[in-house]
């Protein structure tokens, strides 16, 4: 299975674009934003589980990263409320299950080996950093040899200067509106932008997103 498998291409999907699918366990629905391969396969993906929902226990043959955007996801290390990030680095088993129903955003098969890091943040605890201009707050998330991952807090009105992305970009717009000059992104919409990309985002009524970059193909690279 290829799904948005071209990462020289842009890809934008907002919420009114999701399409839904059964996984193999019952209850647990997959929303498929890029994949390569069938049901293990180097994947990002939204995956919603239905309350009282589980997933067979399974080892994460690439390593594990995920962000709890709705409910408590829960497995045999903890409970884990809406805005904790999580990363289960390769070797790492787990069986997931939720009480109250959750939506994770989850990326898989796409740790370096040499990144073992193994730790969740409670993101709505945490404190965030001033940004690179006024109104923006950053919170680092997690640093490797192959990627940067973090959340931007934009105050309403705030501008950012045009840059280009070495490694490419990712976005996920948790809350409020992200704009630039190719469009306008609510919450849910998931942005992904090639090595070499430009853009000069903003936005109008404020937004928070989860952010990585450098961490795709540069086969454009001098």
């Amino acid at each position: 299975m290829r799904i948005n498998a071209d990462f020289s291409q842009r890809v934008v999907v907002r919420p009114e674009d999701y399409n839904w699918v059964s996984s193999p366990a019952m209850g647990v629905e997959r929303m498929m934003l890029d994949r390569i391969g069938d049901e293990v396969a180097r994947a990002t993906t939204i995956v919603r589980f239905a309350p009282g929902s589980q997933f067979d226990a399974h080892t994460h043959g690439g390593g594990e990263e995920f962000m709890v955007l709705e409910g408590v996801f829960s497995d045999e290390t903890g409970d884990y409320p809406a805005g904790t990030y999580v990363r289960n680095p390769i070797g790492t088993t787990h069986k997931p299950h939720t009480d109250e129903g959750c939506t994770i955003l989850v990326k898989l098969h796409q740790f370096d080996e040499s990144d073992t890091a193994h730790f969740h943040i409670d993101t709505t605890k945490a404190q965030f950093q001033p940004g690179l201009v006024g109104g923006l707050s950053v919170l680092p998330l997690h640093s490797a040899v192959n990627e940067n991952v973090a959340l931007v807090r934009w105050a309403p009105g705030t501008r950012f200067n045009a840059h280009q992305h070495w490694g490419g970009e990712e976005i996920f717009v948790l809350e409020g509106t992200f704009q630039d000059e190719h469009g306008s992104y609510p919450a849910g919409t998931w942005i992904r932008s090639p090595h070499l990309s430009r853009h000069t985002p903003f936005s109008d009524e404020g937004c928070l997103i989860y952010v990585k970059t450098g961490h795709l193909p540069m086969e454009n690279a001098a």
